[in-house]
């Protein structure tokens, strides 16, 4: 099969948009040379000619971010991005949280998978750390969230620091437009904050990736909390979504990360944990870490029970 237009199209993108545009040069070489050799000929379907083309696209420096994505329903003509289309996924998603709950010991948990845009889901993130609040401990797990919006990191961020002064956590270098653009946490959050003095725990695995890896990033070089767990994938280039066909869309980073405290980020090295477990132990070892400090918070008057609680719960955590 002759993918010569497809290949075309993706190139330009890459001259266009990608954020190292001498990256995109090699990058197109290789696709062209693996285009001119054959290498796609025999590649009947979209889905394996995208597989095929992602580790071509990756094969210059490893960007993760990069790739080229097989959709099963038609894409629109125009953007990729379909706003509608979004919002249903990210309500099925349940808006990116899989779990809130405040656990025995009043250690707070939140289980999240993605960080969708504050405009779809920022009620929902604001409504979660309500709920956590008044806890002492924050477990924030994103073992397996696969990233997102910038935006909705510093939403969550915001409610972890003080209302003043405001933290810059990230910046955002944009290619297209030759700007830099910064993310604070905000001057004003909706409802009670849990405040910057209490422990917070970021759980990691080797999954995960993007905007979850800027949230235990931000949060570490900030020394706002302990990352337990494994290093994570290693994807600080954020970008935009274009069609390349009825099928298929291309992944290119326009953008790339500077953390203010580093002056780099976490691309191709993933973010090393503060203290390195399996994925599989990390919530244990941080539970029971969480559930120490809030028995030296004493258990005299309302407290006792919380620490009772507290004090089963490490007693029945797991040893290993």
């Amino acid at each position: 099969m002759d993918w010569t237009p497809q290949i075309t199209v993706l190139c330009s993108q890459l001259a266009e948009h990608y954020v190292f545009p001498e990256v995109a040069e090699q990058v197109a070489e290789i696709l062209h040379e693996r285009l001119s050799s054959g290498a796609y000929t025999k590649i009947e379907t979209d889905e394996d000619f995208a597989l095929a083309v992602t580790g071509d696209l990756q094969s210059v420096n490893g960007d993760k971010h990069l790739r080229l994505i097989y959709s099963v329903d038609e894409i629109p003509e125009g953007d990729a991005f379909d706003p509608d289309l979004y919002a249903k996924e990210v309500a099925l998603s349940g808006h990116g949280i899989a779990r809130v709950e405040r656990l025995p010991g009043n250690v707070g948990y939140l289980d999240t998978t993605m960080f969708a845009f504050p405009a779809f889901a920022g009620d929902r993130a604001v409504a979660a750390m309500t709920l956590l609040a008044d806890t002492d401990v924050l477990i924030f797990d994103v073992r397996r969230n696969t990233g997102g919006a910038p935006g909705m990191v510093s939403l969550f961020c915001t409610y972890l620091f003080g209302e003043w002064p405001t933290t810059h956590l990230n910046s955002i270098y944009d290619r297209p437009s030759g700007e830099t653009h910064q993310y604070w946490t905000l001057p004003y959050a909706p409802g009670p904050r849990f405040g910057p003095d209490k422990p917070v725990y970021v759980l990691t695995s080797s999954e995960t990736f993007s905007g979850a890896e800027e949230l235990a990033y931000d949060l570490q070089t900030r020394g706002r909390a302990t990352v337990v767990g494994e290093r994570t994938r290693g994807g600080a280039n954020p970008g935009m979504r274009h069609r390349v066909g009825p099928h298929l869309k291309a992944a290119v980073p326009s953008g790339s990360a500077v953390n203010p405290v580093t002056g780099t980020n976490w691309e191709g090295v993933g973010v090393t944990p503060d203290i390195e477990l399996p994925a599989g132990e990390a919530f244990d070892h941080a539970y029971a870490l969480g559930l120490k400090h809030v028995l030296k918070l004493g258990e005299d008057g309302y407290r006792r029970v919380v620490a009772a609680e507290a004090r089963h719960s490490l007693a029945n955590l797991d040893p290993t």
